[in-house]
């Protein structure tokens, strides 16, 4: 029985050799796009369970394909980079990418990452709340349905799971660390650039002024607090 399905776009043969041999031991079965363009076509026609990205491909870029990824579906995605500045990373997070790898990196690292990803995409709410209800914002916990200012609003899950736990914590401060190893795992905790992106994302979506939210509120050196 396979671990998962994943689709690995990157334009050298030599990565996608490696990554294939190493991927196919661990039980996953993976197919591979070494343009954008060609990723999005399998993403759409093949359903994998994760993709595996490089950010540096000629044509359209690993951005680009990461955008365009996002407006058709919710698949997690991995970033792998050389470009190791923040800027970088923010981009990468900012274009829709869930987590990041930077290259070169180590296979038992890149393993750790998409087994977090593939635990956290199919992971299904245990505790929490139900449903949260307020002027502006419906959230269905268990559809995963959010509706914001009337309107049906589109959550990576990422975005949702980060959501949802700051609603499990209403009125209280939940602090970076916290958040981090919630929504992406134990070995996470030192990714503020993470939090910045996600939060900013979910607020353009689910807030009416999200220069001035409502519900996601900052807690100056501390983390965030919903206060719906």
């Amino acid at each position: 029985m396979s671990a998962g399905k994943i689709l690995v776009v990157d334009d050298d043969p030599q990565i996608r050799r490696v990554m294939k041999a190493t991927l196919v031991s661990q039980g996953y079965e993976v197919i591979e796009a070494r343009t954008g363009e060609n990723g999005l076509e399998l993403a759409s026609r093949e359903a994998p369970n994760l993709v595996l990205l490089d950010m540096n491909m000629p044509g359209m870029d690993g951005l680009e394909t990461c955008r365009a990824l996002r407006a058709f579906s919710d698949v997690p995605v991995i970033v792998l980079t050389v470009r190791n500045s923040e800027k970088d990373k923010v981009a990468a997070l900012d274009a829709g990418g869930d987590d990041y790898v930077t290259k070169p990196f180590g296979i038992e690292e890149l393993l750790a990452r998409i087994r977090a990803a593939l635990r956290r995409s199919s992971a299904s709410p245990e505790g929490g709340p139900r449903n949260f209800s307020a002027p502006g914002l419906e959230i269905d916990f268990e559809t995963r349905r959010v509706r914001a200012q009337g309107k049906d609003v589109r959550l990576t899950p990422k975005e949702f799971d980060l959501l949802r736990h700051l609603v499990a914590h209403a009125g209280k401060p939940v602090s970076h660390r916290e958040l981090l190893q919630a929504v992406w795992g134990p070995d996470y905790g030192d990714e503020p650039e993470y939090l910045r992106v996600f939060i900013n994302q979910v607020r353009k979506k689910i807030e009416a002024n999200p220069a001035r939210p409502k519900f996601i509120l900052t807690e100056p050196w501390v983390g965030y607090r919903f206060a719906g």
